[in-house]
């Protein structure tokens, strides 16, 4: 497995598991009727099963399983960019609100996710091909 992907991979590892926890915290607050303040994790609880675990994970399959050509994967740059960006946003927009951010923190994050789903696309771009070219 590429280098690249192993940090996808381990980071969406990461996220299931802070995900988790904060949803086993969120479940026991409930039950016990206690600690109201903790809901104000849900939305980061959310974010970084949806965005953080899932969609890490995708991005990291994708960039190993994809067909090289010539034996490379060609220019790893934007993937990495990617990464970076990905990840920036999955914090910000899920940490922003349980911080107390400005709304901007969550626009920002939104908007980081969305230039690391564009650098991904742009790295994985060339090694789409019909089949038989």
């Amino acid at each position: 497995m590429p280098r690249l992907s192993c940090w996808f991979v381990r980071m969406a590892l990461v996220y299931l598991l802070v995900g988790f926890t904060l949803g086993a915290l969120l479940l026991a607050a409930k039950g016990l009727g206690r600690w109201p303040l903790l809901w104000r994790w849900l939305p980061a609880h959310i974010e970084f099963l949806v965005l953080g675990w899932t969609g890490q994970l995708i991005l990291g399959v994708a960039f190993w399983i994809f067909p090289r050509f010539g034996g490379r994967r060609g220019r790893e740059g934007p993937a990495w960019l990617a990464f970076g960006c990905f990840n920036l946003g999955v914090l910000m927009a899920g940490l922003g609100p349980a911080l107390g951010a400005p709304a901007w923190v969550m626009t920002g994050g939104r908007l980081a996710e969305v230039a690391g789903i564009a650098a991904f696309i742009w790295h994985i771009w060339p090694r789409i091909k019909a089949i038989g070219m």
